[in-house]
Formats: C-alpha cells, structure tokens, sequence
C-alpha cells in the first residue's frame, strides 16, 4: 500500500500570508476614517504623547482619526515579568477590549483599524475578521510612502 506524497501545507501557508502582508500594505490611508489603536505597558509613561504622534502621522497623509483607543497593561501581582507579552498572542488585546474596538469601529463607520504596535500575521488575520474592517499596524502604512 503505497501512498502518494502530502504536498506541505505550510508553504501555501507562507504565500498566502505573503498575499495578505501586500494587501495590507495597499491600503491606502488617504481620506479613510480610521480607529487609532494602542497597546502600552504601565511602564510606558508617555503613552499619550505616542498616540499623539501617531495621529499626526496619519493626518499628514490625509487620514482622519475617528476615535482613539487604548489597552494599558497593569501591574499584577507575579505579572510583572509578563509585561512585554501581549493579553492574547491571537489578537494582542485582551477579549474586552477587542469588543470594545470592534465596536468603536462600527459606531465610526471606519475604514480601517491601525494598531501603534506592530501585528504579526496570525493577529493581522483574526483582528481583521473580528473587527469588519482591515487591520494593519502603522509601521505597515509609514511604510508604504
């Protein structure tokens, strides 16, 4: 009993998310509604002063804010070496706070959800499917000038 070779999944895997990262960066900024939103540590005390920065960089290519959120990171008791790692490897937020995006997204009608922090492919694809709406990180869109 011979079987034929399994062709490996992973590879198609690797393409598509290729696929996915250009489609991301296509998205185009320009005269969008979009969410702005952020993931900080509680060590990070200028936060504020980041998601400031950030929306200037998107209205300067002509985006426009619609809201504004973002998800902080306490000090737990034995938690504080889990600091640098995300609520959920899957979509970087904790559940809550995904919701309340999601939300914020459909109230605003935006055209996109930018995170300050960087996405990984896997976040990229479960936030866009929770969310409505794109999602990409803003290194993705000061990229594509």
């Amino acid at each position: 009993m011979h079987q034929p070779p399994r062709r490996d999944r992973r590879l198609s895997r690797r393409m598509q998310s290729a696929s996915t990262r250009r489609q991301a960066a296509r998205l185009t900024v320009a005269g969008a509604d979009v969410v702005l939103v952020g993931y900080f540590s509680a060590k990070e005390r200028d936060f504020m002063t980041l998601m400031a920065s950030a929306a200037t960089e998107l209205a300067a290519r002509d985006a426009r804010v619609v809201g504004q959120i973002v998800q902080r990171r306490g000090v737990s008791d034995g938690g504080a070496h889990k600091m640098g790692l995300p609520y959920s490897s899957r979509t970087l937020l904790s559940y809550g706070k995904v919701r309340e995006v999601a939300e914020g997204c459909e109230q605003a009608n935006a055209d996109a959800a930018i995170f300050v922090a960087s996405l990984t492919e896997r976040q990229r694809c479960a936030l866009t499917a929770i969310l409505g709406c794109p999602a990409v990180s803003l290194s993705d869109v000061l990229a594509d000038d």
